[in-house]
């Protein structure tokens, strides 16, 4: 069966989970409205603090009635990027594999983009081909439906404010000497941690534990 997801920015591990038991069976949500405080426009890393969030400025429109997705705009009046990428490498310049994928994401932050919904694809795609979980395919819905008959609908796993607990194996984690172990970051903690054997992990999760 395929299934259904919202893109977010650098998704978070449950949301990978979910990609990677359904290698080319994944449709992306492209037709819904924009909802604020929800992951399209935020993840969280592991930095020296413990959990940290990185927000992706947006557009604020004027005109009444709901936004779609993919129409918002993202904020550059001021250089946010340089200020994520500047986190990311504080939270895991000392990890294993930082270094390894250091090159592959950092053009990411250096370049302009429009569109968070394109943005967040993006983001998708650089992380998948560093895994190397190719091909990595999708299917875009060309209307927006409540309920999917035909598709498993993971669209929740969007939500920030929901607080699902999950009982992944833990990792080795930069600074989990100080806080423990934080499951469910972005991927890019996984990434970083664990290289090449991101995507075993990820195939290891019980599909079931993702609500």
């Amino acid at each position: 069966m395929k299934v259904l997801i919202h893109p977010t920015y650098f998704p978070s591990i449950s949301h990978w989970v979910v990609i990677a038991h359904h290698q080319g069976k994944l449709v992306i949500e492209a037709k819904d409205n924009y909802q604020k405080q929800t992951y399209r426009n935020r993840t969280y890393i592991y930095s020296p603090n413990a959990k940290q969030l990185l927000t992706v400025p947006i557009v604020h429109t004027k005109t009444t009635g709901r936004q779609k997705y993919n129409q918002v705009t993202i904020e550059e009046s001021f250089d946010w990027k340089k200020q994520h990428w500047k986190s990311i490498e504080t939270a895991y310049r000392t990890s294993p594999y930082f270094e390894f994928y250091e090159d592959e994401l950092e053009p990411f932050f250096k370049k302009e983009h429009q569109c968070l919904f394109q943005m967040n694809l993006e983001s998708m795609e650089i992380i998948a081909q560093c895994m190397q979980l190719e091909p990595f395919t999708y299917e875009l819905t060309d209307e927006f439906l409540l309920n999917h008959q035909d598709k498993l609908d993971k669209r929740s796993l969007v939500n920030a404010k929901t607080k699902q607990e999950y009982s992944f194996d833990s990792y080795v984690q930069v600074f989990d000497d100080k806080h423990g172990f934080i499951p469910n970051l972005s991927i890019l903690d996984l990434l970083f941690n664990e290289g090449p054997n991101s995507l075993n992990y990820l195939l290891n999760v019980d599909l079931n534990q993702i609500p």
